[in-house]
């Protein structure tokens, strides 16, 4: 959400109107903008059902697949309500190409990670754990696999808003918010294909009275897992809280949306709870960033120069670990069925090496401007 959020306001202020169609309860502060709703609401899935791929097939035909269609149905009829000249989709939004096509505009896809253009430098985020070589582009054929599984909702599309009938356009433009700090752009990549550099909200983020107290009382770790609401929350805080401990820490932990639960009996003087935080406001003052390796917060740590320890869950998570290893930005990953205190105490050990790299990607990411990049390119297809 807050990507697109960045771009919707860079856009007001340079004389564009924009609608931006979103999920309901996302969190994301949407004061000044054009918004209609989704119809659906993520935040209670997880809620629900928290972030296991079992849940998921298991709830397939109750809940993902109406989830899905109301996705698919709702995009396409808030895009034909609005008659817009670009249309902006992540690639999850099955049928926007469909909803361009039947408006004869430009369809621009979004990808937050690099999910379905093909490339023989990596695999693509959320698929395999390693490098095929040349075998990297067939992984993108997996991710981009979904239009099978939802055939008869995108005819219930073209049936309701028309369309040439066709296979649609490819995209006019593919968009990478992403900071070329951390990964490099592929020569195989076509030339619509643009990195930009993230889409960040920023402004004046502020911290509670207590969390600003509990900064100025020392050296902190960072440590936050966000929505990933998987296994057992209070024993997954259990070891961050003593491998931060272990490494002589103290812990500022951000509950979250059921990513960790801390028990009374591990709390202290040198542990402080909260639900969550400011990123940009928390950052720049921890020694060490403890998360789950989602491109937000990756994004955020390395721009407030801060060492990243990342426990990888599901996605695009464990692809960013590697990205950040191999670049030497960051500790090897700790996967959270393999977290252990010991694991982690020995990681935040390791932190002080990849400081230097780190503050230097920092840098780099002050001169970028994702949101004007990513608008320029759009303006060329007007």
């Amino acid at each position: 959400m807050e990507p697109f959020v960045a771009l919707a306001k860079r856009a007001l202020r340079a004389g564009h109107e924009v609608r931006l169609v979103v999920p309901d309860h996302s969190g994301v502060d949407l004061h000044g903008l054009d918004v209609v709703s989704l119809g659906v609401d993520y935040t209670a899935l997880i809620e629900q059902q928290g972030v296991s791929v079992v849940a998921a097939l298991r709830s397939y035909r109750s809940v993902i697949k109406p989830l899905m269609r109301a996705v698919i149905i709702e995009s396409a009829r808030a895009a034909w309500d609005y008659q817009p000249d670009v249309l902006l989709a992540h690639p999850k939004i099955l049928s926007a190409p469909l909803a361009a096509d039947a408006l004869s505009i430009p369809y621009v896809q979004v990808e937050i990670v690099p999910v379905v253009t093909p490339t023989r430098a990596f695999p693509a985020a959320g698929t395999v754990n390693r490098d095929l070589g040349r075998f990297n582009t067939l992984t993108y054929r997996l991710a981009s696999g979904g239009e099978r599984m939802f055939r008869r909702d995108l005819k219930d599309v073209s049936s309701m808003i028309g369309g040439s009938g066709g296979e649609p356009a490819p995209p006019a433009a593919t968009l990478m918010p992403i900071s070329p700090a951390l990964l490099d752009r592929p020569h195989d990549w076509d030339s619509t294909v643009h990195l930009t550099g993230p889409w960040r909200v920023g402004g004046s983020e502020t911290v509670s009275a207590e969390v600003s107290e509990f900064m100025a009382g020392g050296d902190f770790v960072y440590a936050g897992f966000g929505s990933m609401a998987s296994g057992d929350p209070a024993a997954r805080a259990r070891e961050v809280i003593g491998g931060i401990r272990g490494a002589g820490a103290r812990a500022l932990i951000a509950e979250g949306l059921g990513g960790l639960q801390v028990p009374p009996e591990l709390r202290g003087e040198d542990v402080l709870v909260t639900g969550s935080v400011a990123h940009d406001a928390v950052l720049p003052n921890a020694r060490a960033a403890v998360h789950h390796g989602g491109i937000g917060t990756v994004h955020a740590a390395t721009a407030a120069g801060v060492v990243s320890v990342l426990v990888p869950f599901i996605g695009d998570q464990p692809f960013w670990g590697a990205r950040l290893r191999e670049r030497g930005l960051a500790p090897a990953p700790v996967p959270q069925r393999k977290l252990t205190a010991h694991r982690l105490s020995r990681a935040l050990v390791e932190t002080e090496e990849f400081r230097p790299a780190v503050q230097a990607a920092a840098r780099a990411m002050e001169s970028e401007d994702g949101p004007g990049t990513a608008l320029q390119v759009l303006e060329t297809l007007r």
